[in-house]
């Protein structure tokens, strides 16, 4: 995978050093040379120095080719302008910003910006996130056999019905997430742009939840 990650700081550079030895394409951006060298010589991608919302710099770090966009400078304004450039000009499928203020998660989750918080977990939650797709389970019950899952709504189930996404025995939507409000939906309620779903899928219709919602797109 192709990874261009924004700011060198303890999380920025766990990040780089992890996705390298991972075996992505990592392109580390930060405007002091000194953290750039400060990878270490184990780090095998590439290093660049310059502002992260710089479009020629993201244009020399391969925007145009990148699968992901990690923003983790210091300034929550900075990362959300690197997240939407990536997001809305480069259209690069996972974007990640790491966020101080918490309380603007749910926002920019609507724009489609996953967002990350607090240095440790945050490595590990940006790495899970670049593997994530359309769907993230986020508490098991009893011994697995059900899960809850958290899906964002893809653009061509929008305007359609919540049962639609509904198998009897085996998905159930549980909740719905819409212009950050939750409530419980009814078979009926239109799904809508930004939504996102929480059901309840059984272990052995984990795949099939997944192609519900990929076949969409």
């Amino acid at each position: 995978m192709n990874v261009i990650i924004v700011g060198l700081g303890r999380m920025g550079t766990g990040l780089a050093r992890k996705l390298d030895r991972q075996g992505h394409n990592v392109c580390a951006i930060d405007q002091n040379p000194e953290r750039l060298e400060e990878l270490g010589e184990g780090y095998t991608g590439r290093k660049l120095a310059g502002v992260g919302f710089d479009r020629d710099v993201l244009a020399k770090a391969g925007i145009d080719r990148a699968e992901a966009v990690i923003s983790c400078t210091t300034s929550d304004e900075a990362n959300i302008v690197i997240a939407r450039i990536a997001r809305d000009s480069y259209r690069v499928p996972r974007v990640i910003a790491r966020m101080y203020d918490v309380t603007k998660a749910d926002t920019y989750r609507r724009l489609g910006i996953q967002t990350i918080s607090t240095t440790d977990w945050g490595v590990r939650r940006a790495c899970e996130l670049l593997a994530y797709h359309q769907q993230d389970s986020v508490f098991e019950v009893g011994t697995g056999e059900v899960q809850i899952v958290r899906a964002d709504v893809p653009s061509l189930l929008e305007n359609r019905p919540v049962r639609e996404i509904t198998v009897v025995g085996e998905i159930k939507v549980i909740a719905l997430s819409h212009n950050n409000q939750t409530f419980i939906p009814t078979s009926g309620t239109l799904l809508g742009h930004g939504d996102v779903v929480y059901a309840a899928v059984s272990s052995g219709s984990l795949e099939k939840f997944a192609h519900i919602l990929g076949k969409t797109e």
